[in-house]
């Protein structure tokens, strides 16, 4: 079986089943494809986005009147999330009320939606999906999601922004940090190379102390410590560590600070980059 592998600059207007974009032994990366043709002449009108941080980037682009439907953890912006339809959330979406909704485009993620139910619509109707696991693949997401819904020149703009924010990041002026991050707990489970998480941490002035492991691997207490890691830090999602987690960790964890961060700012790929930066600056100045 010969396989080409793809970039994500191509529009795909394929008949495929959804299980190809899932076989990693064949190196394919793929960010989108549709399962019916939509046309340069014929942009998408009614979409429904099953990932947060792309419903947050559809808003940025102006499109309040196309968006008939949202997930229930789609909380930016606020009056989205308050009178938008709701299909389900990020796992568990409701099929039948997106097919109800009558939507031309739907928008998935590789990583946060579920390939059976991606597959189960994707016959239905244009899905698309995306894979993004760094910031260049999220530059270029915004830019085909920006000529997919007739948003090209806020695409660009966007981009453009994003771009000049992240090299006016003075993250990098300190030394590398090595740190753990945390996404879950019972069990704990941490970040690999592989992640948008593992690049923004990069950015943020951090380095990964389990950046040999793949995806979201579970770690113990002790790996913790025998990771030589200087700084821990809990995550708001998925998981919402709080301020007592510090105490309770801290008690298991001696001598390594830990910080409670922003999971939006290293895990949203969508317009919420703008704000990143800024965000990452802060958070090295407090292990300067």
């Amino acid at each position: 079986m010969q396989v080409k592998k793809l970039t994500s600059t191509a529009f795909l207007l394929l008949q495929i089943p959804v299980e190809v974009f899932y076989l990693q032994q064949f190196a394919i990366f793929i960010s989108m494809f549709l399962s019916s043709p939509i046309s340069e002449n014929r942009y998408a009108s009614r979409i429904v986005s099953l990932v947060p941080s792309q419903t947050e980037l559809l808003y940025y682009m102006g499109l309040t009147d196309e968006v008939v439907g949202i997930t229930k953890f789609c909380i930016h912006p606020a009056e989205w999330y308050r009178n938008k339809i709701r299909v389900g959330g990020t796992k568990e979406i409701d099929i039948e009320k997106i097919i109800s909704l009558e939507a031309d485009l739907v928008i998935a993620n590789k990583e946060e939606n579920v390939r059976e139910q991606i597959g189960a619509l994707q016959h239905k109707m244009a899905v698309w999906l995306t894979d993004v696991n760094n910031l260049d693949e999220a530059l270029q997401m915004i830019k085909d999601l920006g000529k997919l819904v007739d948003r090209k020149k806020e695409a660009s703009e966007l981009v453009i922004n994003i771009t000049a924010a992240f090299s006016k990041n003075q993250a990098y002026a300190f030394p590398p940090v090595l740190s753990c991050y945390l996404i879950w707990k019972d069990p704990f489970m941490t970040v690999g190379h592989d992640t948008f998480i593992h690049d923004m941490m990069q950015h943020a002035g951090y380095a990964n102390a389990f950046a040999d492991a793949t995806r979201y691997p579970i770690v113990t207490i002790d790996d913790i410590l025998q990771s030589g890691c200087k700084v821990l830090l809990l995550s708001s999602e998925p998981y919402p560590f709080k301020e007592k987690h510090i105490a309770e960790l801290a008690a298991l964890l001696p001598g390594i600070k830990i910080l409670l961060v922003d999971g939006e700012m290293f895990s949203w790929y969508g317009s919420r980059l703008l704000l990143a930066p800024v965000y990452f600056k802060a958070l090295r100045q407090k292990f300067s």
